[in-house]
């Protein structure tokens, strides 16, 4: 102790003394625990410690963990002497008396320690001080006052382990005990950081709640009210709210002023400040002669620390604990998670964040921003692989780990040489462990709409998930700056959305807990594998999501076990691969490009025929139906020729590898229509339905005819290849109106107008997410306004149509109606992630 505080007053801290040892000794300490190693030894102690030591080969022989040591007193200064004399006195134990040293003597042989079991010693000392020290008998409740008879067991369960009275505000130690929180937050600043049963260490910091389900059984418990002549029986919850009526007539009693005749008496906060001022005049002036003497005049601190005082008599701890935060200056700081998103969100990199959070804590003195080493922490929880589940059965070739994070889409590929002079690079995470978190991201939204559609919150399942996936290629994605290594210019990611989540209520019917009203923001999409490949290297492709689908398929026959609002729960998962354009379905199924004459990747129809019949065609094809072909396809077995074979598989030349869902891509969609319009208006500006065999430079010069009206009226520029944002702008009526001033034929223009009106009615079914629910009558009419449009390409287009029509414009006018009865929308499900 002398040493210490000469340190102090060379400067350094308590933190230096570890370092002084360590220096002087050659002995690290910093490790060690009050618990197992008291700070303060005399040499008598330090001899016996000495002794055990070399009897013994444990580790534990220092202070056993079995067995506590009761020190025999024979020093006035070893804290370790004093606390076991102390404790024999309160027993009424008989001691040895103390052992004087005499000098130059020899030293004598060591004095052997006497053995206690821990549960009797914890017994006499531990929690007989520290019952002493908490003194809370006037203001927790003894279980005596239960109505009901209940087990001793079951009373010692919901009984706090230092005052043995009913728990009041619990809390739980990471040795699983529970106190009350005034008992054990007492305790720790007498004794020391240990919970009091067990001597773990602990400090205030590591208190928990307990889980709910059990703050629901503490809470039920029906007690009789210990208040003389009050006989009711309430609930334990609700005990506080019945005992502040007592309070307040106890008050009333008390204190009644006289009112002589004049208003009745306000309340307080009702009152003028001038009103508030006068009435508080007294005890004003009281505080203000305490905080003179007692704080050296500091008032503020004297009334915050009445305030605390008073909410924490209340149980009011979430509101004192933020006013404590404030009067130590930590009220200001942001959450982890909040900092990280505030990183993300403005793009800063670690270093830039780590630069801004020690300016502002250099200018403003107080830590507002967290250290990075705090939002690694929580970036930890956001991502995949932080939290436990379990399948039931087990995932076929799949690990049981679950703390799995990001992984090498690559892994388990063996190297190879090739011609290839690109390296691909991948990342992705394990299917299994991404869905098992991305559940558990909801687990608010389960339990609300658990609530909401009067499901029991206790439900075990199993839940139904229903998962949207989605693939698809990104451009140039080339490094512009750095000498990494040569890879793609192009990139591919795979993504999943959880589209609805639902479950059987008590009358065996299935209610949806869970339904994603935006499934197109980039908000719900997860992300899965991202790889710097090309979509069209089939070869990359089938390597790197192999493993992916091969999860998904394990995941189809087997359940979720994952822990919802404190209980485990069952998930079964549905997957539809329905977020894939056009191109990438063609590759993944095993179909021929989109040049082919097989028109269509839902059903079978050709171009001349898709063209012939432009409305009645339904959905035909799928995964199961393509394996078959593409084996047919492979092992021909009616010996058939080449164009006989193609024409029995349907346009089937390769093995589907990913299983998709029959469906139309919203976006690419609408592009293709508006390419579709963009070259009906050019030949409707050269009267091409009169003459169709035309030069080509008479097209490119309509074509300029065009470009410069749009970019006069519309403000639309020309582009090499026709975008979204450009198709949007183009459908409308306006642009009608603009071409429409180009067109010779008044009879052509109302045949345009009445086109371009028949595709703005048809457009918003498969554009918007609900149509049932956004536009109930634009879908009543589909299939007759399709037909209509239809009649017209056949009859007023027919230069154009007759036996060749576009793929999107064939999906458009057969598929769509068919679709929205069997997915309910196809503009929720077709984005690309």
């Amino acid at each position: 102790g002398v040493t210490q505080e000469v340190l102090r007053k060379m400067g350094h801290g308590d933190c230096f003394w570890p370092e002084l040892i360590r220096n002087a000794f050659r002995i690290d300490v910093k490790t060690d625990t009050e618990a197992r190693q008291p700070t303060h030894f005399c040499y008598n102690c330090w001899r016996v410690v000495i002794q055990t030591i070399n009897n013994t080969t444990n580790e534990d022989a220092f202070f056993p963990i079995t067995t506590i040591v009761e020190w025999k007193p024979h020093s006035n200064l070893c804290s370790v002497c004093n606390f076991s004399r102390r404790t024999c006195k309160r027993k009424g134990f008989r001691r040895n008396p103390p052992v004087t040293k005499k000098p130059k003597v020899a030293i004598d042989p060591p004095i052997r320690p006497r053995v206690i079991k821990r549960k009797d010693q914890i017994n006499s000392t531990s929690i007989l001080l520290a019952k002493k020290i908490v003194n809370c008998k006037k203001i927790h409740l003894t279980s005596k006052l239960l109505v009901l008879d209940y087990p001793n067991n079951f009373i010692q369960s919901v009984s706090c382990q230092v005052c043995e009275h009913l728990l009041a505000d619990p809390v739980q130690t990471p040795c699983r005990h529970l106190f009350c929180r005034t008992c054990i937050l007492k305790c720790t600043a007498v004794l020391g950081k240990y919970c009091p049963v067990c001597r773990f260490p602990c400090g205030p910091a590591d208190f928990r709640s307990p889980i709910k389900s059990f703050i629901n059984v503490l809470n039920s418990l029906v007690l009789r009210c210990p208040v003389t002549d009050c006989e009711v029986e309430v609930r334990l919850g609700e005990y506080s709210t019945h005992a502040l009526d007592h309070k307040e007539r106890r008050v009333k009693h008390a204190y009644s002023p006289v009112n002589k005749g004049g208003r009745p008496r306000q309340h307080l906060l009702s009152l003028t400040r001038r009103a508030q001022k006068h009435r508080l005049r007294d005890l004003k002036l009281q505080v203000k002669s305490f905080a003179d003497q007692e704080e050296g005049g500091d008032v503020k601190s004297v009334c915050l620390t009445l305030l605390l005082l008073a909410l924490r008599a209340g149980n009011e701890h979430r509101q004192a604990d933020e006013l404590e935060a404030v009067m130590q200056g930590r009220g200001s700081e942001l959450k982890p998670a909040v900092c990280l998103a505030i990183r993300i969100n403005t793009f800063l990199s670690c270093s830039q964040y780590h630069k801004m959070y020690k300016t502002v804590k250099a200018i403003t003195g107080k830590q507002i921003f967290q250290p990075l080493h705090a939002l690694r922490n929580a970036e930890k929880m956001l991502l995949p692989g932080y939290y436990s589940f379990e399948w039931q059965p087990p995932l076929t070739n799949v690990s049981t780990n679950t703390e799995v994070g990001i992984i090498d889409g690559l892994s388990g590929w063996a190297p190879c040489v090739d011609d290839y002079p690109m390296d691909v690079i991948s990342r992705r995470f394990r299917y299994d462990v991404a869905l098992a978190s991305a559940v558990k991201e909801m687990e608010d939204d389960i339990l609300e709409g658990l609530k909401c559609q009067n499901v029991d919150e206790f439900v075990s399942g199993p839940f139904t998930v229903v998962i949207k996936e989605s693939c698809d290629g990104m451009g140039d994605v080339s490094e512009k700056h750095g000498c990494g290594p040569a890879v793609p210019e192009k990139a591919v990611r795979y993504s999943f959305t959880i589209m609805s989540i639902s479950v059987m209520n008590e009358n065996d019917e299935k209610v949806k807990v869970f339904e994603e009203l935006k499934p197109n923001s980039e908000l719900c999409c997860k992300p899965l594998c991202l790889m710097l490949a090309d979509e069209s290297d089939h070869e990359t492709l089938t390597a790197i999501l192999g493993p992916v689908i091969a999860e998904r398929e394990a995941m189809k026959t087997s359940d979720l076990i994952l822990e919802i609002g404190d209980l485990h729960r069952s998930f079964q998962f549905i997957f539809r691969g329905t977020g894939y354009d056009e191109k990438l379905v063609r590759e993944v199924e095993g179909l021929e490009a989109s040049g082919s004459i097989y028109v269509c990747t839902l059903c079978d129809s050709t171009r001349s025929a898709a063209s012939e019949n432009m409305v009645l065609h339904s959905v035909t094809r799928n995964h199961e139906e393509n394996l078959e072909r593409y084996e047919i396809w492979r092992s021909n077995p009616y010996n058939e020729t080449a164009d006989e074979l193609r024409d029995r598989v349907k346009g089937i030349s390769a093995k589907p590898f990913i299983e998709t869902q029959p469906s139309i891509d919203a976006l690419h969609c609408d592009i293709g229509n508006a390419t579709e319009f963009y070259k009906l208006f050019q030949g409707e500006i050269g009267e091409l339905y009169k003459n169709p065999k035309l030069p080509k430079e008479e097209r490119k010069r309509w074509q300029v005819m065009l470009d410069k009206q749009l970019r006069q009226k519309m403000n639309l520029k020309p582009i090499m290849r026709l975008n979204g944002n450009f198709a949007r702008k183009l459908m409308t009526k306006e642009t009608v109106e603009a071409v429409c001033e180009l067109i010779p034929s008044e009879e052509r223009r109302e045949i345009l107008r009445e086109l371009m009106h028949l595709y703005l009615l048809m457009k918003p079914v498969w554009r918007c997410t609900f149509p049932a629910r956004e536009c109930p009558d634009l879908l009543c009419q589909y299939s007759f306004n399709s037909q209509r449009f239809a009649e017209l390409l056949r009859t007023e287009f027919k230069y154009r149509y007759e036996r060749k029509i576009t793929n999107y414009l064939h999906k458009t006018l057969a598929h769509v109606p068919e679709l929205i009865e069997r997915d309910g929308s196809i503009g929720a499900w077709a984005s690309e992630g």
